[in-house]
């Protein structure tokens, strides 16, 4: 982590070492495997309540992730509260009508048909949780000078990914949002203007008639998305 105290190179013996056999780990990437590809993106929810010490855990693990120089340039923001989540809503389908009457281009508009979008975000509001994410594009001392971030998109990707593997985990569900622009979000959850949000992401419970676009299904195979050298 950042500090303007000076650091030095103190190196410690690996914490948290683990042994496992060629079999063993076999199967813990194919039981990681099995987990993951139940994973949806899911657009329509309960109001079922989520613990805050759910996402609490979760975000604790995306706080895991590596990160550029350590600087670890990420915040979340988790927000229950349905005033803030309506306000959020109304702004976000504010951008999304802007899009789908023309901002995007008929190419991109095609190209989501499959995935039956439209401008009403309902699930901003009736899912439990919504957690904005934040990349810190430079940090700031308590005094106002500047610091810089390294690799910032990066690694926040890298902590974004690791929460949404984590909520799979802990058994819900999630939509990854992201209205264009958001600076909305800025002033929405006072937000410095070092960090730029890069996405909404909606967390809950799936309704009884939760639905998924039969072309999700569709995932490219291994070798498609590999290559081995």
């Amino acid at each position: 982590m950042f500090s303007r105290d000076a650091l030095s190179y103190d190196p410690i013996l690996l914490p948290d070492r683990c042994e496992i056999s060629d079999s063993g780990m076999q199967n813990a990437a194919q039981a990681f495997y099995d987990k993951m590809r139940q994973r949806h993106t899911v657009r329509d929810y309960t109001d079922r309540a989520v613990p805050r010490t759910v996402i609490e855990a979760c975000l604790r693990t995306a706080g895991t992730a590596p990160s550029g120089a350590n600087h670890q340039p990420w915040h979340f923001a988790a927000i229950s509260d349905p005033a803030l989540k309506q306000r959020i809503r109304a702004e976000a389908e504010e951008e999304e009508r802007r899009f789908y009457e023309g901002g995007a281009g008929d190419e991109w508009i095609k190209a989501l048909e499959p995935i039956g979008t439209n401008a009403v975000k309902e699930h901003l509001t009736v899912a439990p949780w919504l957690i904005v994410v934040f990349a810190q594009r430079w940090g700031q001392f308590e005094d106002g000078t500047r610091y810089k971030n390294y690799y910032v998109p990066e690694s926040v990707n890298i902590a974004t990914g690791f929460l949404l593997a984590a909520l799979h985990h802990a058994g819900l569900s999630t939509l990854t949002h992201t209205p264009n622009p958001m600076r909305f979000l800025n002033d929405a959850l006072d937000r410095p203007a070092s960090e730029k949000p890069t996405m909404i992401i909606a967390v809950g419970h799936p309704s009884e008639t939760a639905t998924v676009p039969a072309v999700a299904k569709l995932k490219k195979p291994l070798e498609e998305i590999s290559s081995f050298f």
